[in-house]
């Protein structure tokens, strides 16, 4: 397995896509869950949630954390209080959830990218807002309602 190294870089934004496991079409059926999951989240964490989309199966997001350092934590404290809650009782280690019968819910590591300058930033917003048309869900990125769109 390759050596992944984070880059953690204080003041900048960092654009992040959360899948779930084996794709599975859980999110938009559990859309509050989700909400509670990322309110949760900021009452630990500070950070701000600059654009997001949520699909059937992933969601992409920009953040960006008061401390860099804190934003794979964000993104456990998230995946965790949505497992927690989707499973109705805490979730242990995946070892013994496995062992428990219970499934898998999210992929196990997640995409990030920091981003560099403003060109960045308008192509990760671009990637995002469109996510919803390339997945065939909308013909045009203002019909699809789980989105920031309307509030950049």
């Amino acid at each position: 397995m390759a050596n992944y190294k984070r880059v953690f870089l204080d003041g900048y934004s960092y654009f992040i896509t959360v899948v779930t496991h084996r794709r599975e079409h859980i999110l938009l059926d559990n859309i509050d869950i989700l909400r509670d999951s990322f309110r949760e989240s900021k009452r630990y964490y500070d950070y701000k949630i600059e654009s997001i989309v949520i699909l059937p199966d992933h969601f992409h997001l920009i953040i960006k954390p008061k401390v860099s350092i804190e934003y794979p934590k964000i993104i456990k404290s998230i995946k965790y209080n949505f497992s927690k809650r989707y499973n109705g009782e805490e979730i242990e280690q995946s070892i013994s959830r496995n062992r428990r019968g219970l499934r898998s819910i999210w992929q196990k590591r997640y995409y990030e990218h920091t981003i560099r300058d403003n060109d960045d930033y308008i192509r990760c917003l671009d990637y995002i807002y469109n996510n919803p048309v390339k997945h065939g869900y909308v013909f045009d990125v203002k019909d699809w309602k789980y989105s920031s769109f309307y509030s950049i």
